[in-house]
């Protein structure tokens, strides 16, 4: 018969926190649920196995595991509280707690996301991993296990990116008398996940963690890996030398957009010089392919909603109403009358449309008529002088 966990029911830490259930473990420790008292609130407790107390190698590990978070503040990343020793030796970390799944368990339990649900979610944890990057700290150990979904102030498959104990940290996380873990040649990490360098135990790089989310995201689509392999030296051997299976052919009948593969074709490269630049790199041509998708289905969206009206009013001509009463009448015996021509009304009195070479036209008659009078005119009154003349004589 197992023995009883002896941290469960215990109070920690001067009784702010008091351990109520185990939620997990492994091989370094378990994480256990426990309400801080004056918060309020449940909180996460992982706790170094007691037997491991004298492995520096380990201690160091779980040590920089807790620094590098608690240096973290994305809100993609686990958050956490407090870090250190408890009075009999053991090594705790506190953080928050996460109520979910990881993202293992909900591809497992619901098949694998379709692009609109899988690509928010590598987003967002790329976002996390971009802070850290920038701190000098590199995961190592992304796995799907290691993204969990959660319900966070309503939004469904909020990410939170955990688990940093393989992370390697730079010299600001270190503290004097850290033991380093990174040695050349060593090889840590999940095989299935691993860059090509990291299955080298190269000096790693933020690509490798790149190629990391480049392989979990192919899992998330298809529910397979890019390689077919059947042990863990399988999945090593495949990272290093192996070409991936072009994600368009890991299932047949499933497809995704061209952007798509030539985005996850480019974080599998085996170079690291050849993969996006930063985590923030990936999350943005991510970005632009969700959003294209999204521009495509409005589009689509929108041409079916106008599919049924006519492109002209010309197209279709409306049906009438038929008539309330009366006898129905025969069509075939019925004349409609041809409408008239338009009517142009010409333009109101005192206004002439006439075009200006007929306005010059008519200016030059009227002078020609006006001068004619004159010459009449004078005529007469020449006439009319010798007749008085003539009649005085």
């Amino acid at each position: 018969m197992r023995a009883p966990d002896p941290f469960i029911g215990r109070d920690i830490l001067d009784g702010q926190f008091q351990i109520l259930q185990k939620i997990g473990s492994g091989g370094m420790g378990a994480v256990y649920k426990a309400m801080q008292r004056e918060m309020n609130r449940m909180v996460g407790v992982k706790i170094l196995h007691p037997k491991l107390a004298n492995r520096k190698d380990l201690v160091s590990r779980f040590r920089r595991e807790a620094r590098a978070m608690s240096q973290l503040t994305h809100p993609n990343t686990v958050k956490v509280f407090l870090y250190g020793e408890l009075d009999d030796g053991s090594f705790y970390i506190i953080m928050e707690f996460l109520e979910g799944k990881n993202l293992n368990q909900a591809v497992r339990s619901e098949g694998p996301f379709a692009v609109e649900r899988a690509l928010p979610i590598l987003i967002q944890a790329s976002g996390a991993l971009d802070e850290a990057h920038s701190a000098g700290i590199i995961h190592r150990d992304l796995k799907p296990e290691n993204i969990f979904l959660v319900q966070s102030g309503g939004l469904r498959d909020f990410p939170k990116v955990l688990d940093f104990g393989l992370a390697k940290v730079g010299e600001r996380q270190m503290r004097p008398g850290s033991v380093i873990l990174t040695q050349e040649g060593m090889v840590f990490g999940t095989p299935e996940f691993m860059s090509p360098e990291q299955a080298q135990g190269k000096t790693l790089s933020p690509a490798s963690d790149i190629y990391s989310l480049a392989v979990i995201l192919y899992e998330v689509l298809t529910g397979k890996l890019p390689f077919d392999a059947k042990s863990a030296m399988d999945f090593i051997q495949l990272h290093v030398t192996g070409k991936p299976i072009p994600l368009n052919q890991r299932v047949p009948g499933k497809t995704f957009p061209a952007a798509l593969e030539q985005i996850v074709g480019r974080a599998l490269a085996k170079r690291p010089d050849e993969r996006f630049p930063s985590a923030a790199e990936f999350a943005s041509v991510m970005q632009a392919v969700l959003q294209g998708g999204q521009s495509q289905s409005r589009t689509a969206a929108g041409a079916s909603a106008t599919s049924d009206r006519p492109l002209s009013p010309f197209a279709q001509a409306p049906t009438p109403a038929p008539l309330a009463t009366g006898p129905r009448v025969n069509a075939a015996a019925v004349t409609v009358p041809m409408a008239a021509p338009p009517v142009v009304a010409g333009p109101p009195p005192g206004l002439s449309h006439s075009p200006p070479s007929n306005r010059r036209a008519r200016g030059a008659n009227v002078i020609l008529l006006v001068g004619v009078a004159i010459a009449f005119l004078l005529i007469g009154i020449a006439l009319a002088v010798l007749m008085m003349r003539f009649v005085i004589r």
